[in-house]
């Protein structure tokens, strides 16, 4: 049986969060070398303290240093279109980028699986892909991770 889990948690049109319901809300004692910044500009490669909360109450997280403890590592940014299925293609998307980017498959794997999606949309535009799939990993038995997962 896969130790990746998939449960979606969405707020506001803006954000959705597909959480594991496993890791703890923030790592304590993030790194001096930490540095603050809005989730929708996560790259890929970069390793966080904590994540936003459902509500929207906060647009900032911690971004740290992947050796330090860390609560998730983005390790995909995908354009998604206006009219998507929102969660299936988000865990399409997110399940598909994860060998390629730790060079492990899912199945098996003690990491989960969680996403963000900034739905950067405006109605009037013609842009076909107005949105951002963020993709994720954290630890599957909620403990902070240290190092990078990237192969």
């Amino acid at each position: 049986m896969a130790a990746w889990s998939l449960h979606p948690l969405c707020g506001l049109a803006a954000l959705c969060i597909l959480s594991a319901g496993l890791a703890p809300a923030n790592v304590a004692g993030a790194p001096l070398s930490s540095h603050t910044e809005k989730w929708i500009d996560l790259q890929v490669g970069d390793c966080v303290a904590d994540l936003p909360p459902a509500d929207l109450s906060r647009v900032t997280i911690t971004v740290v240093d992947c050796a330090a403890a860390h609560l998730a590592e983005v390790y995909l940014r995908a354009p998604m279109a206006v009219d998507t299925a929102i969660a299936n293609v988000a865990n399409r998307d997110c399940v598909a980028g994860f060998a390629p980017y730790t060079g492990k498959p899912v199945d098996g794997s003690s990491l989960s699986i969680t996403y963000l999606i900034d739905s950067n949309q405006d109605r009037t535009g013609a842009n076909p892909t107005p949105s951002t799939l963020i993709c994720l990993l954290q630890a599957a038995n909620g403990q902070p991770l240290t190092g990078s997962a990237h192969r």
